[in-house]
């Protein structure tokens, strides 16, 4: 069949709007109609070239939500006329990771979704001419049809709104589960969240979630102030307004009590992919017991370092993928908890474009200008 879609024919250019070729599903893979798209900083990473490893032409997109059209043999769990959220982190149940019960980075088939290709090892797009094209992160989003693995697929609601709930896809489970799940934050912690963006926001949307007592932002554009107080946020810092001062100084001056003159708050989570601001993140938790959060995804190759003394003082250091969030079992919870109204997703997608305008997502999102654009598909 053909379909429409946005391709990355090469690092750093444009994406290209094209009719391309789509084979129909193999054993164990699932044909969606995709009806929305996100547009995450994590395709901006790819796209631009900064992702050594990324594989071109490609079809990006990860944050979509849409409905199965057919399905291949052996496909038990889906059938057409469901609606679903593809998965980049993909659950398998049966891999050790998974039965492990410890992570949500199913190993199933990561190996070839790394390399930009379905499970068996081959790719279901191409060009008209017959060139092969890359699937993104098990995904494709930015097509109107794709093919996604089975495991990779989230079964959800049929009355929640395809462009609000692609979100789901990424920026929300991943903000507000590294909270829950990874942090583990308890009621009345005090925390402090480094970048603003659809993630920092997640992020102190769950802290709300969670009952947090203190919630400082950090971020560079006071603009978004008010709409992190809106989600939750308590305290405010802009590292260019510090005199002479550190962020991590700041956070710990600013959390210092009469009880406890040390200061440092129980929870730091780092957003922007920032090296540095990692770093800041790190020595901005307290001593003895505080954890730092790493969320952003850096540019290949970058380093993190840190003082020993940092980690030898009790802090801990985590990372986090997906908010550690288990797709299949998770992702339609937090579908119904947008539904119910537990959690807001709507102020924060602040754009909405069809495939035609992609690339104008892409220059808002450098400018600072949008939370999160959508793509829809008519």
């Amino acid at each position: 069949m053909r379909t429409t879609a946005a391709v990355a024919v090469e690092p750093g250019k444009p994406l290209e709007i094209m009719e391309v070729n789509l084979e129909l599903p193999k054993a164990g893979e699932v044909l969606v109609e995709i009806k929305a798209t996100g547009i995450c900083h994590t395709d901006e990473f790819t796209r631009s070239g900064a992702n050594k490893g990324g594989n071109f032409p490609v079809i990006l997109g990860h944050e979509g939500a849409g409905v199965v059209v057919a399905v291949g043999e052996n496909v038990s769990t889906l059938k057409p006329g469901d609606h679903v959220i593809p998965l980049y982190a993909p659950e398998c149940r049966q891999c050790h990771a998974c039965t492990t019960g410890k992570t949500n980075m199913c190993t199933a088939i990561r190996r070839n979704q790394d390399k930009g290709l379905l499970p068996d090892g081959t790719t279901r797009f191409s060009m008209l001419d017959g060139t092969p094209i890359h699937h993104y992160m098990g995904c494709s989003t930015f097509a109107n049809h794709t093919v996604v693995a089975e495991i990779s697929l989230a079964k959800i609601r049929k009355d929640a709104p395809f462009d609000k709930i692609c979100y789901v896809g990424c920026g929300v489970t991943t903000g507000v589960g590294a909270v829950i799940n990874t942090a583990g934050v308890e009621v009345g912690s005090t925390t402090a969240v480094f970048g603003l963006g659809g993630i920092g926001l997640n992020v102190i949307q769950g802290l709300r979630m969670a009952g947090a007592d203190m919630i400082i932002g950090v971020d560079l554009n006071n603009d978004k102030r008010e709409i992190a107080e809106k989600f939750g946020m308590t305290h405010f810092v802009n590292p260019a307004e510090l005199d002479g001062q550190s962020v991590s100084e700041a956070i710990i001056e600013m959390s210092k009590t009469e009880e406890d003159d040390w200061g440092g708050v129980d929870y730091t989570f780092e957003s922007t992919g920032n090296v540095h601001v990692m770093e800041e993140a790190l020595k901005a938790a307290h001593r003895g017991w505080g954890e730092s959060i790493v969320i952003g995804v850096p540019p290949s190759g970058q380093k993190l370092a840190a003082e020993p003394i940092q980690l030898l003082t009790g802090r801990v250091w985590k990372g986090t993928s997906f908010g550690g969030v288990r797709g299949r079992t998770e992702v339609p919870k937090y579908v119904d908890w947008y539904m119910d109204g537990k959690i807001e997703i709507d102020s924060m997608i602040t754009h909405i474009m069809p495939l035609e305008d992609i690339n104008k997502a892409f220059d808002l999102m450098h400018a600072g200008e949008s939370i999160r654009s959508v793509v829809t598909f008519e």
